[in-house]
């Protein structure tokens, strides 16, 4: 790689924006000397789950030590710039009204809850918390998030509104996103999550409950298709967890091997108060399915 990674990004600008246009990323594109993506012998998808401003240390729903992980993320893409052959971001897109949300639920005075509020199934049967909108399709969804023992039903401060700074890609992740795009020819996949008002949907893949049961198996068929798959994102409690959880059960169901996943676990950090719990998650998807939990410093393609 012959520009210099202070190039591309700018380190003290992570979470303010600050992204370089994109006509300027194609002209030190055109003096990197990188050989074109098809060229790669082996399949590597770089997988960036939700690294969106809002869950950026300053953001609307913010994750602590999210800037040290995208500077991670960042340096990982340019150690391995030529052996990442594509590049997939998930971006994690509401509106104001929507089930997690707080205008959608109101108590018995009419006051809506407060950012983290738990509503339990039992809350809405006994009228605690009644939804403004959609009653029938609210009440079911909570007890059936409950049933199939799902995470219950949390009121998230409002975030990645559609159309806001806060709903886009971090701007120096962007920057270097766009670049390897650039350099290697090959597409960014946007992968587009969470607009459905009734339900929740950390995971990338499925809505965390549907009574459809619809699921992106289109996506899940196109990620079989590499040697490797690197996932890093925000938070590593919800959204990076749940997309894992989904990605190695459909592995499992096409005997698809799950060991060829890896995790760049310093780049991904949980939700405060949920962190016991993450590890062992991290622990079961190790050692029941094989997934590799690695550091992006000590870890190379």
């Amino acid at each position: 790689m012959k520009i210099p990674f202070e190039q591309i990004v700018s380190l003290d600008q992570i979470g303010k924006g600050g992204g370089k246009r994109t006509n300027e990323l194609f002209s030190l594109a055109q003096k990197a000397d990188v050989k074109p993506a098809v060229q790669d012998e082996k399949k590597v998808l770089l997988l960036l789950i939700d690294m969106q401003n809002d869950f950026m240390e300053n953001g609307e729903l913010a994750v602590p030590n999210s800037h040290g992980d995208v500077v991670n993320t960042l340096r990982f893409i340019y150690r391995n710039f030529e052996k990442i052959t594509d590049i997939a971001v998930s971006l994690d897109t509401h509106h104001v009204h929507q089930i997690f949300h707080p205008s959608w639920w109101t108590d018995r005075n009419g006051n809506h809850p407060e950012p983290f509020t738990v509503i339990t199934a039992r809350d809405v049967e006994e009228g605690k918390w009644l939804p403004a909108f959609e009653k029938e399709i609210s009440v079911e969804y909570v007890k059936n998030l409950e049933r199939s023992g799902k995470k219950q039903l949390v009121i998230w401060p409002y975030h990645c509104l559609e159309g806001t700074f806060g709903c886009a890609l971090e701007g120096q992740l962007a920057n270097m996103v766009y670049f390897h795009s650039l350099c290697r020819g090959s597409d960014v996949r946007r992968i587009v999550k969470g607009q459905k008002p009734t339900t929740e949907m950390y995971g990338i893949f499925k809505a965390e409950y549907d009574p459809t049961g619809a699921r992106n198996d289109a996506l899940l068929e196109e990620l079989r298709k590499y040697d490797q798959i690197v996932v890093a994102g925000e938070a590593k409690s919800h959204c990076v967890l749940e997309s894992l959880w989904q990605l190695v059960e459909y592995f499992a169901e096409k005997e698809e091997p799950a060991s060829k996943i890896y995790c760049l676990e310093d780049c991904m950090s949980p939700i405060p108060g949920f962190e016991e719990a993450t590890e062992e998650a991290y622990r079961r998807l190790s050692r029941d399915y094989g997934v590799r939990l690695v550091n992006s410093a000590e870890w190379s393609l």
